[in-house]
């Protein structure tokens, strides 16, 4: 699945972030949405890349699946350039790539082709270098991909196309389970795709205070990964988990709670790890 990389090294702006884990309920879109949403409202100019089937963080951004005319899914079968499929949201310096279940059959399309890993990366050479989006491409601080809880060929094409991966992790039992097959994945592509992939960081999500185990999972993932982890940990909040059903992100929807506040104190620590970053010479 993992082919040779035929395109140049990815632009230094907008600076493009996978959000992956290949675990379901692990708050994923959550961290996607918001942490958009907050890096939005300090001032950055964010996209989302919704490539998940069930579109979830579309819906979670209010945009109505009989208005996703152009998604991912043409983006990267080439039908369609980014910068058609990018619509605003009503978070102002936030628009979205939406996703429809078009996307479920994108591996099977592609199950011959020798470059099916770069479609993505494709896409977003071909976006870098449209001089008719050169004044929204330049506008743009960040895009965010949203994967699919799976390490499916659509996280491969994210990661291929990507600066760095974040990782939502659970606070619960078994969460170091998967990490250490998402982190091969992240040296297999690395090594055959994008020599340039790093981690970004692990955001702790779901955090229960009352549950003396959450305490314990922090502790382990600390120690295991050590600096990769967020200090920032996202509690389990029931703003949080109501927020989509009204689609709105939580920081419109109750900006006060606790699950808006921790998203915007990582949405800082982003930054400052995007500044240490860029302070190191090439």
């Amino acid at each position: 699945m993992i082919q040779s990389n035929p395109f140049p090294p990815l632009p230094r702006l907008p600076r493009i972030l996978t959000v992956a884990n290949q675990k379901g309920g692990v708050g994923k879109t959550t961290t996607a949405i918001n942490l958009g949403t907050a890096l939005a409202a300090i001032g950055e100019r964010v996209a989302i890349l919704d490539l998940d089937s069930q579109g979830n963080a579309s819906t979670g951004l209010g945009v109505d699946r009989r208005d996703r005319q152009v998604t991912s899914y043409e983006v990267l079968a080439g039908e369609a350039p980014l910068q058609d499929a990018l619509r605003p949201t009503a978070v102002p310096n936030l628009s979205i790539v939406p996703s429809t279940v078009d996307l479920s059959s994108f591996e099977l399309s592609l199950a011959s082709d020798p470059q099916r890993a770069m479609k993505l990366r494709g896409a977003l050479h071909r976006y870098q270098n449209d001089s008719a989006a050169k004044e929204a491409r330049e506008a743009l601080s960040y895009i965010l991909v949203d994967c699919p809880p799976s390490l499916s060929l659509l996280t491969v094409n994210a990661m291929a196309a990507s600066h760095a991966v974040l990782v939502p992790l659970q606070c619960e039992f078994f969460a170091l389970e998967g990490l250490s097959q998402l982190l091969q994945t992240v040296e297999q592509v690395r090594g055959a795709l994008n020599p340039a992939l790093t981690i970004h960081g692990i955001a702790l999500t779901m955090y229960d205070a009352r549950n003396n185990l959450s305490a314990q999972v922090v502790e382990d993932v600390r120690e295991v990964m050590g600096d990769a982890v967020y200090s920032t940990i996202i509690p389990r909040n029931v703003r949080l988990s109501e927020a989509p059903s009204h689609g709105r992100p939580a920081l419109l929807y109750d900006f006060k709670c606790a699950g808006s506040q921790a998203y915007v104190r990582l949405a800082q620590e982003v930054i400052e790890r995007e500044r240490a970053l860029r302070a190191v010479p090439a």
